[in-house]
């Protein structure tokens, strides 16, 4: 699994998401807005609203916050005009990028992405000129301390599951996007709690970064992360456990 992976399950793990939960609160609710302008109300029927409404529970959102969301989103109730985009560049070390935003305003937020970009070693590119090195899927972290890998590889296989691979404290699962539901409800019925769920964006292959580009490459993805229209950020590099860890302690 690629490094931002990495990155995002030591972020949860230390907690980071509950320091900043107001922002993570705020990109959440612009998330479960659009679903709803988008696909309809009912996330039974809308795959991205379940997502969205399964990531403001991850963080501990009330479920009036996220009806409101919902009504503003179908306009049963009054809000902000919120659109989706997906900008595409390079960071340090010719890292290929994704950057998907939810804003009212696409001018003003292109032209910060780009800022934070130069800033931080990077550079904005054209569109399509990295998204076909992404495929949409369902990606899990569970700890090894709840499981072992025979046991957890037959339950998450049978659920549909495409792949398995043991890291140092945990274990990544990775699934088709359709299936993503299939696996969530096999490991929640074994009672078993992952650090991460998510649908993602996964590189077909990466860049592998020493501990000065990794360094440079996260302080840019942590920059990317705290703009408020920012709502995920992909990119195609790795690093050890090692490396990512020493850095994460900074």
């Amino acid at each position: 699994m690629s490094g931002h992976s990495k990155w995002a399950t030591i972020k949860h793990k230390k907690g980071a998401l509950d320091a900043k939960r107001g922002r993570v609160w705020s990109k959440v609710i612009k998330e479960i807005t659009v679903a709803a302008r988008i696909g309809g109300g009912d996330q039974n029927a809308n795959p991205r609203l379940r997502g969205a409404i399964l990531s403001a529970k991850a963080v501990n959102m009330p479920a009036d916050n996220i009806d409101r969301a919902i009504k503003k989103g179908t306009g049963a109730l009054e809000g902000q005009h919120y659109e989706d985009a997906t900008y595409e560049g390079y960071g340090p070390g010719g890292v290929a990028m994704l950057i998907t935003v939810t804003t009212d305003n696409k001018n003003r937020t292109v032209s910060e992405v780009r800022s934070i970009l130069s800033k931080h070693g990077g550079n904005m590119g054209e569109s399509g000129c990295v998204n076909w090195m992404f495929s949409k899927k369902g990606f899990f972290t569970i700890p090894k301390s709840q499981i072992s890998e025979d046991a957890l590889l037959d339950i998450v296989l049978n659920a549909g599951a495409e792949d398995l691979t043991a890291q140092k404290d945990y274990y990544e699962v990775t699934t088709p996007y359709e299936l993503f539901d299939a696996v969530k409800h096999a490991v929640e019925q074994k009672k078993l709690v992952p650090i991460l769920a998510e649908l993602t964006m996964i590189p077909q292959s990466t860049v592998k970064l020493e501990e000065d580009k990794a360094r440079s490459m996260l302080k840019l993805m942590e920059a990317l992360d705290d703009h408020d229209d920012v709502q995920k950020v992909y990119a195609n590099f790795d690093v050890s456990d090692e490396v990512m860890e020493a850095i994460a302690s900074e």
